[in-house]
């Protein structure tokens, strides 16, 4: 579904390069998670695939297409994506946040309507609940529940997940990790999340992409970079959290 060729980037004309050669494939129904620290260049490879960000060399397709062939508005519209800041409109009810991208589509009200009662049930805020409340009567996490549904709005076969959960407390966190593991059961959809969190890499990721100062260092399983790190950079990485998971089991017995 989604092909990256020899992609690189640099925003200074060449002194510096915040991608260097990505090259990767997703699979149809596939969720893989690029993991790195700031600046690692897993943000910018991301927005590769929805046009936020041009590369300066390479290609980058989706569904066989090259993106620069497409407005970038279009393509957006067939992308879910959320982001940290969450983006709800403070002006608009739930409801039609969700609404927004049907509505931008054309789609008929009822239709539109329908799909965003729906999908609020889908992320647990059942719309005679919560549809007619406003985004600042929401706490965060309700707040990245709402943008999830949103993202959904138009049926989209790719979503893509920039640090979404990165603000939360950490049982908030534990609880939408969850629900994503159930909408990629659920719904089969096409999913590239983008962490710095280790241990959410490693939850949500059919495969991980682990970034570092620009580079792909290795895409594997959770099994190929826990067990055959190709890097020693991997190995560093993932060492301490294999220790402590070792712990943890050695713990539960």
């Amino acid at each position: 579904m989604i092909r990256l060729s020899g992609v690189s980037k640099t925003f200074d004309g060449g002194k510096t390069w915040s991608l260097r050669d990505v090259s990767l494939e997703i699979a149809p129904g596939e969720t893989i998670v690029f993991l790195g620290s700031s600046g690692s260049g897993k943000t910018t490879t991301l927005k590769t695939i929805n046009r936020l960000i041009d590369p300066t060399e390479g290609r980058v397709e989706v569904d066989g297409v090259d993106v620069r062939r497409q407005a970038p508005e279009e393509l957006r519209r067939k992308i879910g994506y959320v982001f940290q800041g969450i983006g709800l409109f403070p002006h608009l009810t739930i409801e039609q946040n969700v609404e927004m991208v049907p509505r931008l589509l054309g789609w008929p009200r009822e239709t539109r309507l329908t799909r965003a009662r729906e999908l609020l049930e889908l992320v647990g805020l059942p719309p005679a609940q919560y549809g007619a409340r406003w985004p600042d009567e929401l706490s965060g996490g309700q707040q990245q529940r709402v943008g999830v549904a949103r993202a959904l709005a138009a049926d989209p076969g790719i979503l893509l997940m920039d640090e979404p959960f990165g603000a939360l407390d950490a049982l908030t966190r534990d609880s939408l990790q969850q629900e994503v593991l159930d909408l990629k059961r659920r719904l089969k959809k096409t999913i590239v999340f983008v962490t710095h969190d280790i241990f959410e890499a490693l939850t949500l990721g059919d495969r991980i992409a682990v970034f570092h100062a620009g580079r792909m260092e290795q895409l594997g399983t959770r099994e190929d970079l826990l067990a055959r790190p190709a890097t020693p950079f991997v190995r560093d990485l993932f060492g301490k959290p294999a220790q402590q998971l070792a712990a943890f089991q050695g713990v539960l017995g």
